[in-house]
């Protein structure tokens, strides 16, 4: 008679069984979705957002570089076109105070009382002074007459004092030649004198005498 082994109700039963808890917790999972995935997404999303700033960064540097790139380029043009005429009219300046010397030679008496030729010749130069002046200014060059302005060392050359004048202190009282400059650089520097008060001391010292 032969023996009756037992048999096992289940062959595939693991030798270590998930406990209660465990299983309830992966099945809140499954249902729930959360397999990890949500975090890994996050993680690139921000990563993605970190790179998206970066280069949005970067584009707008370079934008801001090639917009002062255009500007620089368009201000070197303007000026280039503006100074390149600068030899030439420093060399017409001559011109110009010769005939402005010429017409200080004709005072105005003198032109009532001279004869119709020379009345012509003084007003044709006068014409033509007039021209070149305003050919000047349409090439941006402009003359500097400082008579009663404050002394500015980069626009006026002092060639002399003027002392006991009203004016304040450095003010041009005596224009002896004027100047010119294009655009915001001087051609040449007007010739003055300025006015210079007496200290205190002189002027007391000089009521007393």
């Amino acid at each position: 008679m032969t023996e009756n082994k037992p048999v096992p109700e289940n062959d595939n039963v693991p030798e270590e069984s998930l406990t209660k808890e465990q299983l309830e917790a992966a099945a809140d999972a499954l249902l729930d979705g959360d397999t990890g995935e949500d975090d890994f997404e996050m993680d690139t999303y921000e990563e993605l957002a970190t790179e998206n700033a970066d280069l949005k960064d970067r584009v707008l540097r370079a934008m801001a570089e090639t917009e002062n790139l255009r500007k620089r380029a368009e201000r070197e043009k303007a000026e280039a076109t503006l100074y390149a005429a600068t030899n030439f009219a420093r060399d017409l300046l001559s011109v110009s105070d010769s005939m402005a010397k010429a017409l200080e030679m004709m005072p105005d008496d003198a032109r009532k009382t001279a004869d119709e030729a020379t009345r012509n010749l003084i007003e044709g130069i006068e014409l033509t002074r007039r021209e070149l002046l305003n050919s000047f200014q349409k090439h941006g060059i402009a003359e500097v007459d400082p008579m009663d302005e404050k002394f500015d060392p980069h626009y006026h050359q002092a060639m002399f004092e003027v002392p006991g004048s009203d004016k304040p202190n450095g003010t041009v009282v005596q224009v002896v030649q004027t100047g010119f400059k294009i655009g915001e650089r001087i051609l040449r520097p007007a010739l003055v004198g300025v006015a210079k008060q007496a200290a205190p001391a002189e002027e007391e010292k000089g009521k007393k005498k």
